[in-house]
């Protein structure tokens, strides 16, 4: 059972959004570019596997917070608590009542035995003995008991497995596989940690920011800076897919929009539109990536799902409309990474803690930073770009329509593009940014958190006018003889 507290977000956005579709896909360990995956409901009754979703009052701190409890194996049960962080980040808080910190970037070993502090030593010691990928061991206690949590770079194989179940002597083990591309290291060698640190580091060096987010990433993964490139590469291969099918005319009945992006190329040539190449070729990009998204297709969340066209399709649509090279693009997004990186420091990409800047708002200041690396500008000035960008899109809500990530949710993403595209322009043209970019990020936070919940991808704005809710009856019309109602 998945529950969400009764004020929290997923009260109202669970079975919209996709929650319901990726914590079943979770349990039956169905990969989510599976093309069973809208076959969820019907898999986990295939193999036998209830799932309930329930909405209960519990307190929570977080709006996007979910309590699961599973019952195994005749009667055993787990419970977790867990909020989203946004950009389809997870943190496990506490498991079975031990508190825990699980973000899905190393492979999680948890033991729940007997506290015993010699017997923690002991284990300690064998992991740094016998554990080749061994990253940290930590434990918490809950009456008599505690969890000890040891975090690998690789999995635990099952002789280690057995040899610390019976030292510690263990009554349940629970493993867990990363969810996050790039894995993390125990010891911090990261060259910076926040904006000021970077353009300090990066003072008598004179590097690119996506050189710079390369060696970030490299030193973050124990990877070398040639992996991280051939990473994004691959990760680009995904945007560009994402783009070739959205433009393709597509039908799926369970959603708001129909398919758009073909338009602009339809009309191009007609003298009807205002002209600007890489303005529409942008417009239309951004618009593919989302019926892509829309269409149950494979993006990125970039940052998120909900912004999941701005980023890509700026950078993409603009890389088009001047022959750039894919290897140009994989420098944009490694910079637009960058930035992303630094916004998850000091904020969030959950609009469900600070509206829809968190959101398209990141995706935008992300964009400008990438299209000011696209068009060779330095470090300071992608830094600065995005800055402007973001000061510009300060305390936008998120009021999705009919509980879908569809209107306003294009638009949005579309005006952030655009936004994208005036900022790199200015700055590359020696505009003054005034505020920088961590000290933007900080106050985007701060408004974030002040505005009314009902304006945090809840229900609220556009989200409550009349044509909003009829939309949403139809839609749940269309879904009533599949997953079961909340």
């Amino acid at each position: 059972m998945l529950s969400s507290t009764l004020n929290g977000s997923l009260a109202e956005t669970h079975d919209g959004q996709g929650t319901d579709m990726g914590f079943i896909c979770g349990i039956l360990d169905v990969e989510l570019t599976s093309e069973d995956v809208e076959r969820y409901w019907d898999i986990a009754r295939e193999k036998g596997v209830d799932v309930e979703f329930k909405i209960s009052d519990y307190g929570a701190d977080h709006p996007n917070f979910y309590r699961v409890t599973a019952e195994y194996n005749g009667g055993k049960k787990f419970f977790t608590d867990a909020v989203s962080t946004g950009g389809g980040m997870i943190e496990v808080r506490s498991i079975n009542g031990f508190d825990v910190k699980i973000l899905g970037d190393f492979y999680e070993t948890c033991i729940i035995a007997d506290n015993s502090k010699d017997a923690f030593v002991k284990a300690e010691n064998f992991c740094k003995e016998n554990v080749p990928a061994f990253e940290m061991i930590s434990s918490s206690e809950n009456g008599g008991k505690m969890l000890v949590d040891i975090k690998s770079s690789d999995k635990l194989s099952n002789e280690a497995l057995n040899e610390l179940k019976d030292m510690l002597n263990a009554d349940e083990i629970f493993t867990m596989s990363p969810i996050l591309p790039t894995l993390s290291t125990a010891d911090d060698y990261l060259p910076f940690h926040n904006v000021a640190e970077l353009i300090e580091y990066n003072k008598d060096k004179n590097m690119t920011l996506a050189q710079l987010a390369a060696l970030y990433e490299s030193k973050r993964g124990n990877s070398s800076v040639e992996s991280v490139y051939e990473k994004m590469g691959k990760l680009a291969d995904i945007l560009y897919k994402a783009v070739e099918e959205g433009l393709n005319i597509k039908f799926y009945a369970d959603r708001i929009l129909g398919s758009q992006a073909y338009l602009l190329s339809e009309e191009k040539n007609s003298g009807k539109l205002i002209p600007g190449d890489v303005m529409n070729t942008v417009i239309q990009y951004i618009t593919a990536v989302m019926e892509t998204k829309s269409s149950m297709g494979v993006i990125i969340a970039a940052p998120t799902a909900g912004s999941c066209g701005c980023l890509p399709g700026t950078v993409l649509g603009t890389a088009k409309a001047l022959g750039k090279s894919k290897d140009d693009v994989v420098r944009a997004l490694l910079a637009a990474g960058m930035v992303g990186v630094f916004f998850t420091k000091e904020a969030t990409f959950a609009a469900e803690v600070g509206g829809c800047q968190m959101e398209c708002g990141a995706g935008s200041g992300m964009a400008a930073a990438a299209l000011t690396e696209l068009m060779g500008g330095t470090a300071q000035q992608c830094l600065d770009a995005a800055a402007f960008a973001l000061q510009g899109i300060t305390g936008l809500a998120c009021d999705p329509v009919a509980n879908r990530v569809e209107v306003p949710c294009l638009n949005k993403n579309i005006m952030g593009g655009m936004n994208a595209l005036s900022s790199a322009n200015v700055i590359l043209a020696g505009f003054d940014k005034v505020i920088p970019l961590d000290e933007v990020i900080k106050a985007m936070y701060d408004i974030g958190t002040q505005l009314p919940i009902s304006l945090r991808c809840t229900l609220g704005g556009l989200g409550v006018t009349k044509t909003s809710m009829s939309i949403r009856r139809k839609l749940e019309e269309i879904n009533e003889n599949g997953a079961p109602s909340k």
